[in-house]
């Protein structure tokens, strides 16, 4: 129809969704996470047609290639913990945090960009599901509009607890990108952590913990990417006549 891949029309104002992982090399369960997104954004599946049309997603799978190339749990070849220097990132120290950061700025800059997301995404070692952390504002407008993504991803991803979420400004994560983006982007954009379990979950209602797997992560990765139509239904840059959306989560 006329009104497809209108984002990608010359001049035309884009809406951006960034997404990032695999800053902590040994949180290697964040990338299959990513992997299922990027899977689905690229099939034919309805939705991702959908999304493709209306957003432009920019996505850096591996911000620690050098940590993870040499076996390191949460280091760079430098020995930093990356996500903690998101604030003045070095060119030589913490390059590929300095070229994103710097990717990320460049599109702030521009009055035809919108940057509406930014998430990155982990592994967490003690908790259970997928959860989020996001950042606490003093409008409490936009604190409430910070709840509707994560609300929304509940709904689509059993494995995904709202109730595990939570919204903090703890000074020891002041370096991350979620923080840092967080008070750099206008009140528009919204920045979270995306967190998974490195073992297992438990499905609303039950009791019984299910290990996570290659594919269940990469289901999570695919639940995200769709949860976005829902959201962009809400705000209604999507019309909601659509070809059938399968039932199955």
């Amino acid at each position: 129809p006329p009104s497809a891949a209108a984002n990608l029309r010359p001049g035309a104002e884009q809406k951006v969704v960034f997404i990032t992982a695999r800053v902590h090399p040994g949180e290697t369960p964040s990338s299959f996470v990513c992997q299922g997104i990027i899977d689905f954004l690229v099939s034919q599946h309805p939705i991702a047609k959908v999304l493709r049309d209306h957003l432009v997603f920019k996505i850096a799978p591996m911000l620690n290639p050098d940590g993870v190339y040499l076996g390191n749990y949460r280091c760079s070849l430098m020995g930093f913990d990356l996500n903690r220097h998101w604030a003045n990132p070095s060119p030589w120290a913490h390059p590929t945090l300095h070229g994103v950061k710097q990717l990320i700025i460049e599109m702030y800059n521009n009055p035809k960009i919108n940057l509406e997301f930014y998430i990155d995404i982990h592994a967490h070692s003690t908790m259970m599901n997928g959860f989020m952390y996001g950042n606490i504002f003093e409008d409490e407008e936009r604190f409430q509009r910070q709840a509707v993504l994560p609300k929304l991803l509940c709904q689509n991803a059993e494995d995904f607890s709202y109730s595990s979420t939570s919204f903090n400004r703890d000074a020891v994560k002041a370096g991350t990108g979620r923080r840092f983006l967080g008070g750099l982007l206008n009140d528009t954009s919204y920045c979270y952590t995306l967190e998974v379990s490195f073992y297992s979950y438990i499905v609303a209602g039950t009791t019984t913990a299910v290990p996570y797997t290659e594919e269940a992560y990469m289901k999570l990765g695919r639940n995200v990417a769709r949860t976005f139509l829902d959201y962009y239904r809400l705000n209604s840059l999507v019309e909601r006549p659509l070809a059938p959306t399968p039932k199955t989560r």
